[in-house]
């Protein structure tokens, strides 16, 4: 791990980049009731699809999946309102059939905040 201890981060520099925050949208998505019925699969693939599709269409840039055994299959940060993300996930051929549920909740980043 990367010694981060060091690092002065002054009043001045959190003020400039609170300032600069962009509003995102970040979606948890969970097993649903029907996650670990069987035939979920192909489901589940199509899922992952669609994702890929939301990424590269720039809605969606961050989609971490979960694999920790947990009921927390995912993560997504959208670039839409919470509203629009509801909608886009309603229409999830797998929440649809319950093989996953989701909570979307608005949050805030940072600009130059990105994944290695």
């Amino acid at each position: 791990m990367k010694d981060f201890n060091h690092i002065t981060i002054t009043d001045e520099f959190m003020k400039e980049h609170i300032a600069l925050a962009n509003q995102y949208c970040l979606m948890i998505l969970k097993d649903g009731p029907n996650r670990h019925t069987e035939g979920v699969e192909k489901l589940i693939w199509e899922h992952g699809r669609r994702n890929f599709a939301l990424r590269e269409a720039g809605l969606m840039p961050i989609v971490c999946p979960v694999g920790d055994g947990s009921e927390v299959c995912g993560i997504g940060i959208f670039t839409v309102s919470a509203e629009e993300v509801k909608k886009i996930y309603e229409e999830d051929p797998a929440v649809k059939k319950g093989v996953f549920v989701f909570e979307v909740h608005p949050c805030r980043g940072f600009p130059g905040s990105s994944l290695p």
